[in-house]
């Protein structure tokens, strides 16, 4: 019954906590602020919608090798640039392709 008679302004033991010694109160705040340099990428723009592209045709594998990896994979829209929908024309197109060994499966290791 004494700890409900306490007053409420007393401070609970435990660790201090760890915005109340630094200036500014956030976390890495203060007047010194050093800002951390900021990398903005450059936007990947589809080759395929600048140039128009209706039809990527599965017979033109000097177009479509830049989109395999050494290994014969196809290589992901985020490093393409591709948007999804020539995205998605590529993939066809590379697997026609390869059905007709115009491109490799995979690489001799």
């Amino acid at each position: 019954m004494a700890d409900e008679n306490a007053p409420a302004s007393q401070t609970p033991s435990g660790p201090p906590s760890r915005q109340a010694g630094r200036p500014g109160g956030g976390p890495g705040g203060g007047p010194h602020k050093r800002g951390k340099r900021s990398y903005v990428r450059k936007k990947k723009v589809c080759r395929f919608c600048v140039e128009r592209v209706d039809l990527i045709d599965y017979k033109n594998s000097q177009m479509l090798q830049p989109f395999l990896q050494e290994r014969g994979k196809i290589l992901p829209r985020r490093m393409t640039g591709t948007c999804a929908r020539h995205q998605r024309w590529l993939t066809v197109a590379i697997k026609r392709a390869q059905n007709i060994a115009l491109l490799p499966f995979a690489a001799e290791l």
